[in-house]
């Protein structure tokens, strides 16, 4: 293995966002990046794992009970790898706030109420419960974009106050009660830059004295995954490290935008990130792997850009060299692998991020949201990438993966402009065409079952059930409404319906253009904005 430059280089998974990763599950992937050189494993849990005197946090959410996280931790250790949990004591808790239990200490949205006794009995029952189950003295406490903070329940109770003492308050406490349970924490640094009224990436000086007052037992993450470009990097580093000394960084392999990991990308970020954080002495540094709206990406999909940023960190760059220790490493060529990648960029889409594969799944075959994105071209696409996902589901380590992203291509290749067509054929009275179609659709709900048995399997191989029950609504919502989709257009072709009003709209392009449609991938990745106006 390479000579790893950095004191630590860990990956943080998101178990918050419906997937809680199993036990089981996270021993084998704490035994695939130790043998990479990774020697720190971070949990993202919002409010999935066990707290004493809470029995409401996390409640039906899979959470990790004590016991779980000290098998987790006991493994890890014997491997030579530190589990650092990543929690939540300010904002992102929307979960909890649906319970009575905790609406006294919300401020507003997904916050924490500043400044309140019982948010700081919540947080003390939360770090008296870490130092039991953990050996870890290090937490990363969030604080992350609280964008409300001291706008909600705050300011009705002390008015408008300076939002920057508001936080640094509110931190001043948090790091009390850290240190009072023997903890260093780390925290995200956006904050910092994004109350001095910009965004993150933005130039900002932050003050003096809010540099002096941030506490001497808290450090900041500089978290970032959006820039090919080591100069951005550079940057920004430069701009944390004006705030306080010893700044880690986080990057990000893109797992988050759908059913598809995003490899390309990520391996491009990842080597001007770590570049960079070579070059200004980074010491911690680790890559996340989110789970936004669904978590529908299995992180293994990430295995090439996993192993790329681990090659990266021990000063290997030559791709040549990096393919062939994969091949040899999994027994799997490194270019097929990333193959992995095809359902989000079966469009060619060579700039940046984006995600038809999620949002075209869910988009309505008869309303055609998103339909200002399909080109002709796209569901014969699909049918490619289908066949050539087809025989890596042979591996026997990952061939699961891609036999749920082959039968999500297959689907696509039905389903991606089957609303352009049959809008089409409607507008021309095409009857025949309308039956050729029609046939399709009852081709479709056979191959999303399909895919759905496939994801499914993918799941339950990885994760724990909670959480599932989303993909359930969502994806039988989708059989329900193409086969309604479809009993309407037998009607009509059938006359006994004169018209389908929702395809007598005109389709206007979804990035505000009006009637001028893009006709391009876009990243969308919300169920609910992808598959109704009305959700």
């Amino acid at each position: 293995m390479n000579n790893i430059s950095y004191n630590k280089l860990g990956v943080m998974i998101d178990c918050s966002r419906n997937a809680v990763m199993s036990v089981p599950t996270l021993k084998r992937w704490i035994d695939i990046t130790t043998s990479l050189g990774y020697n720190m494993l971070m949990l993202y849990t919002e409010d999935t794992y066990e707290v004493d005197n809470q029995p409401y946090f996390g409640y039906l959410r899979g959470r990790y009970s004590q016991k779980e996280l000290r098998e987790i931790d006991d493994y890890a250790f014997k491997h030579g790898m530190e589990l650092i949990p990543a929690i939540q004591t300010l904002a992102h808790l929307k979960s909890i706030f649906r319970w009575p239990a905790y609406i006294g200490i919300n401020d507003c949205e997904d916050i924490l109420l500043a400044g309140d006794e019982n948010t700081y009995k919540l947080i003390d029952d939360i770090f008296a419960s870490l130092e039991k189950t953990l050996r870890t003295r290090v937490v990363n406490i969030g604080m992350d974009e609280a964008h409300m903070l001291g706008r909600g329940e705050y300011q009705r109770i002390h008015g408008a106050e300076n939002r920057f003492d508001i936080l640094l308050n509110h931190l001043k406490r948090v790091a009390q009660i850290a240190e009072k349970h023997g903890f260093e924490c780390i925290m995200w640094g956006d904050m910092f830059f994004r109350l001095l009224g910009g965004s993150y990436y933005e130039d900002g000086a932050v003050p003096e004295r809010v540099k002096k007052m941030i506490p001497h037992n808290v450090n900041l993450i500089y978290w970032d995954y959006y820039s090919t470009d080591k100069e951005h990097y550079l940057k920004q580093i430069e701009s944390h490290s004006a705030i306080k000394d010893n700044i880690w960084f986080a990057g990000g392999l893109w797992s988050w935008t759908g059913f598809a990991p995003h490899n390309a990308y990520s391996i491009a970020a990842t080597k001007a990130a770590f570049n960079a954080c070579k070059e200004k002495n980074i010491k911690n540094v680790f890559v996340t792997m989110w789970g936004d709206n669904g978590a529908e990406c299995s992180k293994f999909s990430l295995l090439p850009s996993l192993y790329y940023a681990a090659q990266i960190a021990g000063g290997t760059e030559d791709i040549e060299t990096i393919k062939k220790g994969f091949y040899e490493k999994y027994g799997i060529a490194f270019d097929d692998f990333m193959l992995a990648d095809l359902p989000g960029t079966a469009n060619e889409q060579e700039d940046g991020v984006v995600n038809p594969e999620k949002y075209m799944l869910y988009n309505d075959c008869l309303l055609g949201m998103l339909d200002s994105t399909v080109r002709e071209e796209d569901g014969g696409k699909y049918a490619e990438c289908a066949a050539k996902l087809k025989g890596l589901e042979e591996n026997q380590s990952y061939g699961y993966i891609f036999k749920t992203l082959r039968t999500l291509c297959e689907v696509l290749s039905v389903k991606f402009d089957i609303g352009v067509r049959t809008r089409k054929a409607y507008k021309n009275r095409d009857t025949a065409a309308l039956r050729n179609i029609i046939a399709d659709y009852k081709r479709l709900l056979e191959l999303i079952d399909n895919f759905y048995n496939a994801f499914k399997e993918q799941w339950e191989r990885e994760n724990k059930p909670n959480g599932f029950e989303v993909q359930d609504i969502r994806i039988g919502g989708l059989v329900t409404r193409v086969r309604h989709c479809m009993n309407r257009l037998e009607a009509f072709a059938d006359g006994r319906l004169s018209e389908l009003s929702e395809l007598e709209e005109p389709i206007l392009d979804f990035t505000g253009a009006g009637e001028r449609l893009n006709c391009k991938p876009i990243r969308c990745n919300n169920w609910g904005a992808s598959a109704s106006v009305d959700l």
